[in-house]
């Protein structure tokens, strides 16, 4: 009797640990740059956003939501509040995960760490080391998210700020090598076991030259992403795919700007890459 109750409690502990999801969907966006109210052609808007955010999730209740930097700066909203209506509407709208781009810094580290400390969800940056300054603490260089489920790993990577933060805004924080940070931050988060793994970059899609550190770059010198959502450039790619180290094709997307587009990919678990 004894063992028919162990194989029971093993079989119901399987059924309580397996995925109540075979995909995840991940909606995203990057560069708003303060765009709260629709542009003048009607693009944009956090009314809009959160109403098809919304929609998404009547649908699907396990997705996840991020930003992939500069949600501050481009609107009279940030010269007067500078960054906290960004905070309190992603608040509302309910992200999971989002990092820095570099005007989130145009006001200094003082200023970004007491707007930063009203955010629901984590500041994932994996290659700025804010040890010794306000900032500490208030990123972090990876997260799990749990959804249906999945374990997703999300990290995220800032770009190099030589040229387009202000020292007396950056310093004396360090900028990390990017390609090495991404790839101790996956196998971080491939050591716990995470289904899946999304960075989170604003380090742009490609370089001005082709050595530029940038989100192809960085696929092709890591392995172990499962989606890059990027932004800093503000192109709008939906559907490119580059290959890893290990020759697996990896989706990197990103949204334009000011809000215009919602990003949305779909990774199945069989393979991450089918939809």
């Amino acid at each position: 009797m004894r063992n028919i109750h162990y194989l029971l409690f093993i079989i119901l502990c399987f059924a309580a640990c397996a995925p109540e999801a075979d995909h995840l969907t991940i909606l995203h966006t990057n560069d708003t740059h303060s765009q709260v109210e629709p542009k003048s052609n009607g693009q944009g808007g956090y009314a809009r956003r959160m109403g098809l955010i919304r929609q998404e999730r009547l649908a699907d209740k396990h997705l996840l939501l991020v930003d992939a930097g500069d949600f501050c700066q481009g609107t009279p909203y940030f010269n007067f509040y500078h960054g906290r209506v960004e905070i309190d509407a992603m608040n509302l709208m309910g992200y999971d995960a989002a990092t820095l781009g570099n005007h989130e810094f145009d006001n200094g580290l003082d200023t970004l760490a007491a707007v930063l400390a009203t955010a629901q969800f984590p500041i994932v940056c994996a290659n700025y080391d804010f040890s010794g300054t306000v900032m500490e603490g208030k990123t972090k260089p990876s997260v799990i998210i749990r959804k249906g489920g999945l374990k997703i790993g999300v990290f995220g990577l800032g770009c190099d700020p030589k040229g387009l933060i202000a020292d007396k805004n950056f310093l004396p924080a360090k900028y990390l090598d990017p390609y090495t940070s991404a790839q101790e931050a996956v196998d971080k988060l491939r050591a716990e076991k995470c289904d899946i793994v999304v960075c989170l970059s604003h380090l742009g899609t490609y370089g001005k030259a082709t050595e530029d550190v940038c989100d192809v770059q960085l696929v092709q010198n890591t392995r172990g992403i499962d989606a890059v959502i990027g932004g800093h450039t503000h192109k709008l790619y939906d559907n490119l795919r580059v290959p890893n180290l290990d020759g697996d094709s990896i989706p990197v997307c990103q949204m334009g700007k000011s809000g215009a587009y919602l990003g949305k990919i779909v990774l199945g678990l069989g393979d991450k890459n089918e939809k």
